[in-house]
Parts: C-alpha cells; sequence; structure tokens
C-alpha cells in the first residue's frame, strides 16, 4: 500500500520551503519535485495556489499564535505568564516570522494574515498586562513596546546569545511591570 499525502503534508512542506527559500518556492512544481509526488497531488488538495497560500497563512497563525498562547495558559498556573511568553519567542530561532513578513511585504494575503497576528498577538499581551494590574492605556503601550521588541529581534536575524538572553529577558519584564 502507497501512502498518499494529506493537504496537511503539503503545508508542512510548504511551511519548511517558505522558510528556508522563501514565499518563491511556494508553488506546485517544485513542491511535487521536492515530495516526489506528481502535481496533480497538489490539485487534488487545494483548488489553486492561493487556496494553498490560504492554507499555508492559516496554519502559520496557528503555530505562531494559537498554539503558543495555549502552551503558555497550560504552563502558567504556577508562572508569570508574561516571563514565560517572553522566554519562549526571545529564545527561538524565527526564520518562518521573518519568511512570512517578507511575503506579507509583496502580497496582499500574506499582509492580511500579518496584520490578523499581529493583533491577536498584541491582543493577548495586552490582556496579560492589563491582568497584572495595569491600567488599559499603560497595558496597550507597554504591549506595544514589547511586540516591537519582539519584531526587531525576529526580523534581525541575529540570535539572542545565551549569556545575554536572561539581561534582556529581565530588562524587558521591568520595562514592562515598572
Amino acid at each position: 500500500m502507497s501512502y498518499q499525502l494529506s493537504a496537511g503534508d503539503w503545508v508542512a512542506a510548504g511551511l519548511k520551503a517558505l522558510a528556508s527559500r522563501g514565499f518563491t518556492a511556494l508553488k506546485a512544481e517544485p513542491l511535487a519535485k521536492a515530495l516526489r509526488v506528481s502535481r496533480g497531488s497538489f490539485y487534488w488538495h487545494f483548488a489553486d495556489i492561493a487556496a494553498f497560500h490560504a492554507a499555508i497563512l492559516a496554519r502559520w497563525r496557528e503555530v505562531a499564535a494559537e498554539q503558543i498562547i495555549a502552551n503558555v495558559e497550560a504552563a502558567s498556573r504556577d508562572q508569570d505568564p508574561l516571563a514565560l511568553l517572553l522566554r519562549r519567542v526571545f529564545g527561538e530561532r524565527l526564520t518562518l516570522e521573518r519568511a512570512v513578513r517578507t511575503w506579507a511585504s509583496v502580497d496582499p494575503a500574506a499582509r492580511a494574515a500579518v496584520q490578523a497576528i499581529d493583533r491577536r498577538r498584541l491582543s493577548y499581551v495586552e490582556g496579560l498586562l492589563a491582568q497584572s494590574g495595569l491600567s488599559a492605556e499603560q497595558a496597550r503601550a507597554r504591549a506595544q513596546i514589547l511586540y516591537w521588541a519582539f519584531l526587531g529581534f525576529a526580523l534581525s536575524d541575529q540570535p539572542l546569545p545565551k549569556a545575554g538572553q536572561q539581561a534582556v529577558l529581565n530588562e524587558l519584564l521591568r520595562i514592562a511591570a515598572s
């Protein structure tokens, strides 16, 4: 019995290609070659390349926001959720984040997805800050500052050295709480 690719397999391959080669790699033919299947398999799961792109962006939102938030919520019963979130996002290589944001600079659908995820993330951080006792105005401003710091880090292509990571995180938390 031979294995047949699912839409999820195509999306996973697309995310990998996006992270490693950029948005121009999100085409049926090169992905089919990489997966060693015909293009027909692609069109079995997706009506067209736009539908595939929409699935890629939906999966990115899931892994880059919803799963992270769910993991923070599940783990934060005994720990500060903001500290957990910052440790998580500043401790990762954000290759896919950079790739999606580069794609968004030229594609309206990707831009809309990035704007939606930015709103979701900002809203979550703002909520965490409000729960810590900050006024709505303070929470909104500090969430924006933290998010800008994250975006600068994400787009810098520079990993945060372990030696300096804790100092940076402590300072971000101090700014958020002061």
